[in-house]
């Protein structure tokens, strides 16, 4: 039973831009810290506000079977009784409109009193794209894609939510996992740190270092980077998404991972895979539902993927002098769908 008909909804004002623009940067960043925590999902995030723009609940979709986020937030608005008051949805990702493991969002959204819903990106599927919001349409909702919108901030938004959805859009449509390389220089413009230690980032660049784990399935290494630095590749620098458990690839063409690495990886958590060939590896982390996989490696396997390119962004933490900030660089290697 629809809560409003088609002329209801129809005759509703929209809200101005600028509230939808604000309640998109919550919903963006609360949707971008579980990147990694819903695979093989997408992660997506939605807010509820009201006719005043007073935003009434926001909720992420938190890993696969659970809620999605629209469901989530109507849910959230029953819990709180402000319900009657939903006006607009704000959310990240086109809503589904398939029977899947939940049933479909368009359905929630059509059940509540919900008059207009702006949309952050599109779905990625080119089967389905438009098909949530022609429905929606159909039933009198005003819909709106923030890269329509002229404020001065929704274009950087629109590529956020985007880039959300990036290594879902990548996996969908060629089985393979969105691949980032991240590399790090020293002040010299060298990856290799000095003697005796393992890292020679600032402390604010670790945290970006950690943030990129933490959305990560999987850690892609060479058996060099192993031997010389022993690394544990475990969040500690930021919270991780609780029982996440990753996949690390081991990239050795001789055989050369000791076998006392591999069970102390294992006891950190790790499902440890051990190949000798770089793109049949990225089929198999496909197969396995790995939607972004992080390279952490040296000098050698990095220049190899960059050349190959087998890669689809490049995250480059460059050191500067002593007290002074990192600096960061972020290269795609086209553009997120």
């Amino acid at each position: 039973m629809r809560e409003l008909d088609f002329a209801s909804r129809k005759a509703s004002a929209e809200l101005p831009e600028a509230v939808v623009v604000e309640a998109f940067a919550r919903t963006m960043a609360l949707a971008e810290a579980t990147a990694g925590a819903t695979q093989p999902n997408p992660p997506v995030a939605c807010a509820a506000l009201d006719e005043q723009g007073a935003m009434l609940a926001c909720e992420a979709h938190q890993r696969a079977g659970a809620a999605h986020a629209e469901a989530a937030a109507l849910e959230a608005g029953r819990r709180q009784g402000v319900f009657s008051r939903i006006h607009t949805l704000v959310v990240t990702l086109e809503p589904c409109n398939h029977h899947d493991r939940t049933p479909p969002c368009t359905e929630a959204i059509l059940a509540s009193p919900a008059r207009a819903v702006w949309i952050g990106a599109r779905d990625p599927n080119p089967k389905v794209c438009g098909g949530a919001a022609a429905r929606l349409m159909a039933e009198g909702l005003k819909v709106r894609f923030l890269d329509q919108a002229p404020h001065p901030v929704a274009a950087e938004l629109a590529r956020r939510a985007r880039r959300l959805i990036a290594p879902f859009a990548a996996w969908s449509r060629t089985g393979r996992p969105w691949v980032t390389l991240k590399q790090a220089f020293t002040a010299q413009g060298s990856m290799i740190p000095p003697s005796g230690r393992k890292t020679f980032t600032s402390p604010e660049a670790l945290v970006l270092a950690h943030r990129l784990r933490r959305r990560a399935d999987a850690i892609i290494t060479g058996s060099g980077c192993v031997l010389a630095d022993d690394p544990a590749f475990t969040v500690r620098h930021v919270s991780d998404h609780p029982g996440k458990r990753r996949i690390l690839a081991i990239l050795d063409r001789r055989g050369r991972t000791p076998p006392a690495y591999v069970e102390a990886a294992q006891a950190r958590g790790f499902d440890v895979r051990i190949r000798d060939d770089l793109k049949a590896l990225l089929d198999e982390l496909g197969e396995a539902g790995v939607l972004e996989a992080l390279v952490e490696a040296g000098p050698t396997l990095s220049q190899a993927m960059l050349a190959g390119g087998l890669w689809d962004e490049q995250v480059v933490i460059r050191q500067g002098p002593p007290g002074a900030p990192a600096a960061v660089e972020v290269r795609a290697r086209r553009a997120a769908d």
